[in-house]
């Protein structure tokens, strides 16, 4: 039986494409999740299916318990089993702390940590009852140890990805000690359109590699862990040596 992951946040053009790309090279059907983005998430598939696998879009808030419970119900009645979960829907909206409202705070709180939460519980779980078990990878961020500023309500909502990650390794691992849960923590592997050239160029400049990374190498990572399988619990960071490297 062919192996099946689900990559949420893999409707759109952005990392969770790639890695769900790079899964189903691997040979793994694929359980594309979206939100808003039903015509990105129909091109997403059909790119899949081009390369000899399944695919099947999900849309869910993964914010919403309800949602998430529907769509993990809905991948294991579709293609029987979940085999890996990579959690890569997140959002992230500057503001200066003197604008950061509570809003702000539950919005980057609902989508980075609680839907992160809610898809790796009820993923895991199902894992828990297949003998073989499942691996699940978090998305954090390496900047949760060194903030930018004006990301007051997003970087609280990453930090709280590698204790959840920790959290559940034990919560699953206990359970079944095929279920393994480990994170990667991406430094700049997509820039913020947003940014300025001078922004990119400091941001490429303050890493060790001297150069931008891209989301290959966040899919690359995720592999890593599906090779081997005495790795959980781990938060990795994939930052081109920018969380050890504090340029003056």
């Amino acid at each position: 039986m062919r192996r099946v992951a689900l990559v949420t946040g893999s409707g759109k053009k952005r990392v969770g494409a790639v890695v769900a790309e790079e899964l189903a090279r691997r040979g793994y059907n694929i359980a594309v999740h979206y939100r808003t983005s039903e015509a990105e998430a129909a091109d997403t598939v059909a790119a899949l299916r081009a390369l000899g696998v399944e695919a099947e879009a999900f849309r869910a808030d993964l914010g919403d318990e309800a949602d998430v419970k529907g769509m993990v119900a809905g991948v294991l009645t579709r293609f029987g089993r979940i085999d890996v979960l990579v959690n890569c829907a997140a959002v992230w909206q500057p503001k200066r702390l003197e604008d950061v409202t509570a809003a702000d705070v539950r919005f980057h709180f609902d989508a980075n940590a609680l839907g992160t939460f809610l898809c790796s519980q009820h993923t895991g779980l199902a894992m828990v009852k297949q003998p073989e078990g499942g691996l699940i990878v978090c998305v954090g961020d390496w900047a949760e140890v060194r903030p930018y500023l004006n990301y007051a309500a997003y970087f609280p909502s990453k930090g709280a990805v590698t204790a959840l990650t920790r959290c559940l390794a034990v919560e699953l691992g206990t359970r079944n000690p095929n279920v393994r849960v480990n994170a990667v923590l991406p430094g700049p592997v997509m820039l913020p359109p947003e940014l300025t050239d001078a922004e990119k160029t400091e941001a490429v400049r303050a890493t060790l590699v001297k150069r931008e990374g891209s989301p290959r190498h966040v899919a690359l990572a995720v592999l890593s862990f599906l090779d081997n399988d005495f790795v959980t619990g781990v938060c990795l960071p994939v930052d081109g040596g920018r969380t050890v490297y504090a340029p003056e």
